[in-house]
């Protein structure tokens, strides 16, 4: 039986017109023939959706009791036993009632896939996980159920439900969304046009990123090469030159010109040696472009404007942005330039930009990176003129100009000499200089057509233009040697002072050093590798780029660091000089994975530091704080056993009451050390219900007399998302905290207010207060401030509290009461809840 198929609806916001839009497709598909029914459907007391339903089997819900409330989920094991076709499961990222089959319903659907059934679902995009920050910086509010974007990706279909901001505000103001009530409060928070108008752009620019990957994975399939232009995609071309900054600010403006541009910033290095730009601006450049919203790719290339326009045609682009050439006009004889070939070679389909810069025509200026070597290039261009040269000239100077005489032959012959040497090094010069002399002997010395010569004048003239000819090679191929050797530990220091100073402020991790390997030196893929001793198997201590070596004997270069470390490299064979380099990235990134390990080992010996101070503390209350209201138990049962003693009925009413005061507390006692522990291993699970704050606080108010605290709770506060039990505990401490350290006859004021996007509860008091130095103190585990007497607790109510708080994304803070005294603020953001602004709840389809 195959997998399932899984269609998604996605919306920008509740409301949209997702579950309608689900619920016609069934109608359709129970038209055709189809077998499909309901797993589950949320209505929301929407009429239209509502109606929808009618016609369509529904499967039963599961019915689970939690926290004396019982709640109905998707039951996956009816719906496998059924079998549909098709089944309907609304709300994909709904987080499931504990004791649920799943935690999660897009686990729920994962099953019925498994099980070869289609699934129909919905979502919003505030629900996909890696959206979160930025929804929350959109509307101040932070999901609380999201699903992994992973699940949305790997739907075979995902169809878009829109609607424009006003429209959708227009059926919220039509009582179409919401209840009457409550449409005041969603239109004037959630659902500003501010709001929405940035969620359908979010919705929208996401949903163009998939289908931009099926489009890639369709062209890949197909091996398509012609460009597609839908969409502007600019390729800047970058050299490592200071100009590059330039062209990346122009090709961000243009892409800014058309809705959805993207910029790719590459650059493009042969693979012999070393890069030829410098690592400091090409880090710039990185840096640069990711601001501006693009990336970054680094390219191994011997034919350039081949390998951009390889490139650009590979990831679909529309435009290219070079810069004009900073060769002098001397130069351009030896070719006509990337910029010129990239254009003349791009075909109709791709635009060419070339962008004006400061510097332009000034030279290369940049360090050559290959040392004594020239490249393969230079060196058939050397032997060329060298041998082929002589040649050429002999023919025209036989056919064309016969009568230039000896000595102009032998300058003419020289020059290609010359040029040899300035091409191809010393040996092309010297061959250059042994077949120019053969061939003057033999065709322009007398007697001609042999090698006598006749006049000894020309015997020396020959030896001086070999003897010339041999000297002027070997200074220009030492000054062409010493100019590549100055450049290129220009290059190196270069290289080193950037990987210095980055790594000795901490700045570089070792995986961001590895890449800077394998970019400076052209490999495929570079891996730190360890092992404990000689015998021990080589272990990864961090790689990157595909197949990395996992022992350094397959590598193509390796470098030691110690004993029991090497640095592995593939993807071709270094020469020698470029070894010093590598051996001093091999040294940073043995020193770059020591600083990881030492910062690693001191965050855990914090941990333990901290560890071992609570359990001091709690050891502490254990033999203290808890011993004392059991030895008031004790002592209050023994009393009361005591047959000595005959006591009255309000000596026992009293000892009674004193054990059922021993009990609370050492109740609270052991409810606070509990909420802790869950606290410290990260066990708190809220579970987020929409709620009335004048409902939850008294609720928490339970442990304190009646008259000791006032309630200001108006009945207009919106309603918030918590979880009624860890708000409720929360709250208790906090008024308990309070309630000791105010003066008798005092109650302590508990209020509540609606602020911007956020409801603040405060807890005023009028204690003596706390300096400010101490304010944070005061939040941390087995603290006590002033003079709070031992019997008291053990310091863990405020922790409890602010733990509580922020597991419900809230914050929990001290300040000073005006007058005398402390004030507790407990800060929630005003979420729309499950009612407001469902995870997944969906209405009927825009109306015309």
């Amino acid at each position: 039986m195959g997998r399932g198929k899984l269609r998604i609806y996605l919306g920008a916001a509740p409301g949209v017109g997702k579950t309608y839009a689900m619920l016609s497709e069934a109608h359709r598909r129970i038209e055709r023939g189809t077998d499909c029914v309901v797993a589950f459907v949320e209505h929301h007391s929407r009429p239209r959706t509502e109606v929808m339903l009618h016609g369509l089997e529904e499967i039963p819900r599961r019915e689970l009791a939690y926290r004396d409330t019982t709640f109905t989920e998707m039951d996956v094991d009816a719906v496998l036993a059924r079998h549909p076709e098709v089944a309907l499961v609304d709300e994909l990222p709904h987080t499931n009632i504990p004791g649920s089959r799943n935690a999660k319903r897009w686990q729920d659907i994962e099953e019925l896939l498994a099980a070869g059934i289609d699934v129909i679902s919905t979502v919003n995009i505030q629900h996909l996980e890696s959206l979160g920050d930025i929804v929350e910086s959109i509307t101040g509010v932070r999901q609380q159920e999201t699903v992994p974007d992973e699940v949305v990706r790997r739907a075979d279909q995902i169809e878009l439900v829109d609607m424009s901001p006003p429209a959708l505000r227009r059926r919220m103001a039509h009582g179409n969304i919401y209840k009457p009530d409550k449409v005041d409060a969603a239109l004037s928070n959630y659902f500003r046009p501010g709001n929405l108008t940035a969620l359908r752009e979010l919705a929208l620019l996401w949903l163009a990123d998939r289908v931009d990957a099926y489009l890639q994975e369709y062209r890949s399939e197909h091996r398509v090469s012609a460009i597609w232009g839908s969409r502007e995609r600019i390729v800047v071309g970058l050299t490592g030159g200071p100009e590059g900054r330039t062209l990346i600010r122009r090709a961000a403006r243009l892409a800014e010109k058309g809705a959805g541009g993207e910029v790719l910033a590459v650059y493009i290095s042969r693979s012999d040696g070393l890069t030829s730009a410098s690592p400091k601006e090409l880090a710039q450049q990185r840096t640069l472009v990711e601001d501006l919203g693009g990336t970054f790719h680094h390219v191994v290339g011997e034919d350039i404007p081949a390998a951009l326009l390889d490139f650009a045609r590979g990831v679909n682009a529309t435009q290219i942005v070079l810069g004009v050439s900073r060769r002098k006009g001397w130069q351009y004889v030896f070719g006509p330039g990337v910029g010129s070939t990239v254009a003349r070679e791009s075909g109709p389909d791709l635009d060419v930009h070339l962008i004006t810069h400061d510097e332009a025509g000034k030279g290369r200026g940049l360090p050559v990176n290959r040392g004594t070597r020239l490249g393969r290039a230079r060196i058939v261009w050397g032997w060329l003129a060298g041998i082929a040269g002589p040649l050429l000239l002999t023919w025209l100077l036989s056919s064309v100009a016969p009568e230039v005489g000896l000595a102009n032959d032998m300058l003419l012959y020289l020059s290609l000499t010359v040029a040899a040497a300035l091409l191809g090094g010393l040996f092309p010069a010297l061959a250059s200089a042994a077949v120019g002399s053969l061939l003057l002997n033999w065709y322009f010395t007398p007697p001609v057509h042999t090698f006598t010569i006749a006049d000894p004048k020309n015997i020396v003239a020959i030896a001086i233009f070999v003897a010339v000819a041999v000297s002027v090679a070997s200074v220009v191929d030492l000054a062409a040697r010493r100019t590549h050797q100055a450049a290129r530990l220009r290059a190196e220091s270069e290289i080193l002072s950037y990987l210095a100073g980055n790594v000795l402020r901490g700045e570089t991790s070792l995986e961001a050093l590895l890449e800077r390997v394998r970019e400076t030196f052209g490999m495929e893929s570079a891996a730190l590798l360890e092992r404990a001793s000689d015998v021990e198997p080589w272990t990864c201590a961090g790689s990157v780029g595909p197949r990395p070596c996992q022992n350094p004997e397959d590598a193509d270069v390796d470098v030691p660091v110690g004993d029991h470390m090497a640095l592995a490299l593939s993807g071709r064979v270094l020469p020698a000089e470029d070894r010093r380099v590598l051996a001093a990235f091999a040294a940073q990134a043995a020193v770059v994975l020591d600083r990881r390990r030492l910062r690693e080992e001191a965050d855990q010996a914090r941990a333990l530091a901290e560890g071992n101070r609570i359990r001091t503390a709690l050891l502490a209350a254990v033999s203290h704080d808890l011993r004392t209201p059991l030895a008031g138990i004790k002592a209050a049962v023994s009393s009361l056993r005591s047959e000595d003693v005959a006591w009255s009925e309000e000596d026992q009413a009293e000892l009674l009451a004193g054990i059922e005061d021993g009990a609370d507390r050492l109740d609270n006692l052991v409810g606070n050390l509990l909420d802790m522990s869950r606290l410290q291993t990260g066990t708190v699970t809220p579970i987020i219900r929409e709620a009335d704050l004048d409902e939850v606080i008294p609720m928490a108010l339970g442990g304190v007399p009646e008259d000791s605290v006032e309630l200001d709770i108006p009945e207009s506060l919106p309603m918030v998302p918590v979880d009624k039990g860890l708000l409720e505990r929360a709250v208790a401490n906090i008024v308990e905290n309070a309630v000791k350290y105010s003066p008798e006859r005092t109650p302590v004021l508990v209020k509540a207010s609606a602020i911007a996007d956020r409801v603040e509860i405060r807890v005023v008091d009028r204690g003596p207060g706390v300096p400010d130095e101490a304010k944070n103190r005061i939040f941390e585990p087995f603290q006590r401030y002033g003079d709070a007497p031992r019997g008291a607790g053990v310091g863990l109510g405020l922790a409890v509290a602010r733990g509580f708080t922020e597991a419900l994304g809230g914050t929990l803070s001290a300040e000073d009461t005006p007058g005398g005294g402390l004030t507790m603020v407990l800060s929630l953001h005003l979420a729309p809840a499950p009612a407001l602004a469902p995870a997944e709840g969906s209405t009927y389809s825009p109306a015309p």
